[in-house]
């Protein structure tokens, strides 16, 4: 990623979407450096949910055999901008979950570069996207191989839900390989609530509102399944939601 002391334009891939105003005012920006030490398993949260303008970067660097799983709420800055660098040694494991949900004219970032840089290191990114009224979302996200990083198992899932019309989904997931006999994989996918889903929970007795309210909900849901955290990170994003409905 871009180490600029100098406050970066819409040029730079990295910032391609980004507000630069609100990020003008918290620049530069710090990085922050986490080290899971080989042979060790980490848990983290990032949860955001005030206002005003921030921006985050870490630093992130899994040791030998360790494993770090990360989830990530960006809920309710104006702006927010949240970026990893993360590099991978030898059978480390590195699990994301991130949610963001933006409202108004909120804009919210969150922006990977995933290197495997030995082999047999595993990582997964699930990223789930709720946006109304004239927000914007962008998720950028570049898993890379480096030679000699063989057995390599990566993936993404990017997907973004748009409550209005008038809402912005951005994403860039991309994958750079340059090792052999390696699992990787990436999907996006940017849509609106399944009508037949709606029509099916509401024959089945669920009021209209309450209906969409579960299937974000469960949409959500996913960034989170599986952390310690779960069931506390799903109740911020709920009371979140229900101010974007």
């Amino acid at each position: 990623m871009n180490d600029l002391a100098t406050l970066p334009t819409n040029r730079h891939e990295d910032f391609r979407y980004s507000d630069l105003d609100a990020l003008a005012g918290v620049w530069p920006v710090a990085r922050e450096e986490v080290v899971v030490a080989s042979g060790t398993s980490e848990t983290m949260e990032v949860v955001e949910t005030g206002g005003g303008a921030l921006a985050r970067h870490l630093n992130i660097a899994i040791e030998a055999g360790g494993a770090l799983d990360l989830r990530i709420l960006n809920a309710g800055p104006t702006f927010g901008r949240i970026a990893l660098d993360v590099t991978l040694q030898k059978g480390a494991s590195f699990t994301l979950g991130a949610a963001q949900l933006a409202g108004s004219s909120e804009t919210l970032e969150i922006v990977t570069e995933v290197t495997h840089a030995e082999p047999g290191a595993k990582s997964s990114q699930t990223i789930r996207s709720v946006l109304a009224g004239h927000a914007t979302g962008t998720y950028l996200g570049r898993i890379a191989l480096a030679r000699g990083a063989d057995g390599t198992d990566a993936e993404q899932s990017v997907r973004a839900m748009l409550l209005d019309r008038t809402a912005t989904a951005n994403a860039r997931p991309e994958l750079e390989i340059f090792a052999d006999d390696v699992k990787a994989a990436h999907g996006c996918a940017v849509g609106e609530l399944d009508a037949n889903g709606l029509f099916y929970l509401q024959s089945r007795g669920l009021p209209p509102p309450e209906a969409k309210r579960l299937m974000l909900h469960a949409f959500v849901a996913e960034a989170f399944a599986g952390a310690p955290g779960e069931e506390a990170l799903c109740e911020a994003a709920l009371a979140r939601l229900e101010a974007l409905l």
